[in-house]
């Protein structure tokens, strides 16, 4: 049946399957501690329409379920391009957000680290996401619409297990005085402690260090938005980036003040937002990281740039199940 969520904000733009049910509403749940050990689909397609961050396109996104071990793929409408698989070895660009591809020319899909945040923070395996434009939709800078459009779009659980990924040996990269850097797990799941320092007084020095699950993810990190410094907007402008962007899908920041008239959603909002983008560049890994990941004023190069190190040697990780597709997890192209 179709389906719709009640929002004050986001129904204007959402349609699910052939239209849409107005006041229905829906308690995502997150998977039990035993369910969270199997893969999850969406129940049913869904769609809405949006900007695009930095080419200020309207883009319709669509996300459809998808069978076991299909992992999340991403498809372009408008263009020949063939569909790609969300991969740390497909990313073939980081400059100020996560672009998939089939090699450094050719046609891409990029800034899709937000939604694959939502989609690791709620539990989702295996989706087809398909937009008839070069990026996903930003809508309000953060990952909350995305939460939003998998709770309205509802769950559904399979029958393969889901993929763990073990790192085995500390694995770190650098660039200056930033870094990134996987360990082993001491505890089950994913870790993550980042820190940011930034001229800019309103930002300053922050710290989040959190255990990632679900519900931490959609209540504390899902709203925190993207943010720029206003001296450098002129200067993306030029370079052809963020034509999309405005006071309603980012922060933007001026020195000691934060230009967004209702102010920020968390008094370390910025910090959270890094920990949102981490969480969306290692689901990238293909699978759940079972892992330590900690961070001083990294990004989506060095994210990417730590998982292309983690799998160029196989002593750094195991997978489980055994036997799972995991067993070659992220060295065949798309």
């Amino acid at each position: 049946m179709p389906v719709t969520a009640s929002s004050p904000t986001f129904p204007s733009r959402i349609q699910a399957m052939n239209g849409m049910v107005p006041h229905a509403h829906f308690s995502f749940m997150p998977p039990s501690s035993h369910d969270g050990q199997m893969q999850h689909t969406l129940s049913q397609p869904i769609s809405s329409v949006g900007t695009g961050l930095h080419t200020g396109a309207r883009i319709s996104l669509r996300l459809s379920p998808a069978a076991e071990n299909t992992g999340i793929v991403f498809h372009r409408t408008d263009c020949a391009m063939p569909p790609v698989t969300a991969r740390y070895d497909t990313v073939v660009d980081t400059q100020l957000s996560t672009v998939l591809g089939h090699g450094p020319q050719g046609a891409r899909i990029a800034t899709v680290e937000h939604l694959m945040a939502a989609l690791a923070g709620c539990g989702i395996d295996n989706v087809l996401v398909e937009v008839d434009g070069p990026e996903i939709p930003v809508f309000d800078g953060s990952a909350a619409e995305f939460v939003f459009l998998l709770e309205c779009a509802g769950v559904r659980r399979q029958e393969a297990r889901r993929k763990h990924i073990h790192v085995t040996r500390p694995v770190r990269v650098e660039e200056g005085d930033a870094f990134a850097e996987l360990s082993p797990a001491t505890q089950p799941g994913l870790a993550i402690d980042i820190s940011i320092d930034f001229p800019a007084a309103a930002i300053g020095q922050q710290r989040y260090a959190t255990q990632v699950n679900s519900h931490l993810f959609r209540q504390h990190l899902s709203r925190a938005r993207t943010f720029v410094l206003q001296p450098e907007i002129e200067h993306l402008h030029a370079i052809g980036l963020a034509q999309g962007g405005s006071l309603d899908n980012a922060v933007v920041v001026n020195g000691d003040c934060v230009l967004n008239p209702a102010g920020l959603r968390h008094p370390d909002e910025f910090v959270r937002h890094k920990v949102l983008d981490a969480i969306g560049d290692l689901y990238l890994a293909g699978g759940l990281i079972e892992g330590c990941f900690r961070g001083h004023k990294s990004g989506h190069t060095l994210n990417n740039r730590l998982l292309r190190k983690l799998f160029a040697d196989k002593a750094n990780w195991h997978v489980t199940p055994a036997g799972a597709p995991a067993d070659q997890p992220c060295t065949q192209a798309a």
